[in-house]
């Protein structure tokens, strides 16, 4: 009798266990098929593309201009991305630790003047292949570009 109910209790649990391991390796495959949860992934040379289209067409540059511009624009983005990679470490600084606070907190005020003397420098060499008035175009339409593409991420479904 005792051997009747074991075997009856191990055909009780293989009823109930096989169905739920079969839907977990279901599940798992259907989310693994699912890039980023139905985002798409960000492509920065897409990004990059875009921006500068916007860009261009809210300043009004000709092919010439652009040709001038858009090196050293990209050159400027780059060194500024390294200055954000950078900003971005020190998310992770122990805020109960107040020597490793006040130490990132001074570098990260270096390192907005960093950026501000790079924008300083870049835009000079800017005001040199376009006009003045262009220039504050293209830093308007960044900020433009930016702020629409931010709203387009919220907006995005989240599946």
């Amino acid at each position: 009798m005792q051997h009747f109910l074991i075997i009856k209790c191990r055909m009780e649990m293989k009823r109930i266990l096989l169905p739920l391991i079969v839907m977990l390796f279901t599940a798992i495959q259907l989310v693994a098929q699912i890039p980023d949860r139905g985002r798409p992934k960000f492509d920065p040379k897409a990004f990059e593309m875009k921006m500068e289209q916007y860009v261009s067409t809210a300043a009004g540059f000709t092919p010439a201009e652009a040709s001038k511009f858009f090196p050293i624009y990209r050159e400027m983005h780059r060194k500024l991305r390294g200055c954000f990679d950078e900003m971005r470490m020190y998310r992770h600084v122990d805020t109960n630790d107040d020597e490793a606070s006040y130490k990132a907190i001074k570098r990260l005020d270096e390192i907005d003047l960093e950026m501000k003397e790079l924008q300083q420098r870049y835009h000079a060499k800017l005001l040199k292949v376009v006009p003045a008035g262009k220039v504050m175009k293209v830093i308007k339409a960044e900020e433009r570009f930016h702020r629409q593409a931010f709203k387009q991420i919220l907006e995005s479904p989240k599946n």
